[in-house]
């Protein structure tokens, strides 16, 4: 491997990184704009695991919208990322796989700066990732929830 391939290497890693971090951020902010920007033209999500919908990113930004209005507080820590690169059209590098484990506490109703949440779940996101002229685009994220702990301390899964 040649420097100049190992460098291009560390820069899209950096980018995909950087891609999944934008992820947790637009939907811990409730950036629904930015949310559909992070998707290919044809992207699709998957949340049926944890009771929500699939389908293209607008629809699904609609629904997470509406989902997530009662909490106060989101906070996604997306951790243990590993990033695959794939080919596509003989070319090195076009497409990405990233699987990574997640953590969501999240506090229903009021905006008390302080207060514990009172909801938390956890899971693993499967990244299919696409290079386009933009930069690197979700192509597919399905949400694989594993657990969840409800308001009260009662945990599921």
């Amino acid at each position: 491997m040649t420097q100049r391939v190992e460098l291009a290497t560390v820069m899209d890693r950096l980018a995909v990184d950087g891609l999944i971090t934008d992820y947790a951020v637009a939907v811990d902010d409730g950036d629904w704009a930015a949310y559909r920007g992070l998707f290919t033209a044809d992207g699709r999500a998957d949340y049926r695991s944890a009771g929500g919908i699939e389908g293209d990113a607008g629809k699904v930004a609609v629904w997470l919208a509406e989902s997530l209005r009662g909490f106060s507080m989101r906070q996604h820590l997306i951790v243990n990322r590993r990033l695959r690169f794939g080919v596509l059209e003989q070319d090195r590098g076009d497409t990405a796989q990233v699987q990574a484990d997640y953590v969501n506490p999240m506090r229903l109703g009021g905006e008390g700066s302080c207060a514990e949440p009172d909801f938390v779940c956890g899971g693993r996101y499967a990244f299919a990732l696409l290079r386009t002229d933009d930069g690197w685009r979700v192509r597919e994220v399905v949400v694989q929830e594993k657990w969840r702990r409800l308001p009260g301390g009662k945990a599921t899964g």
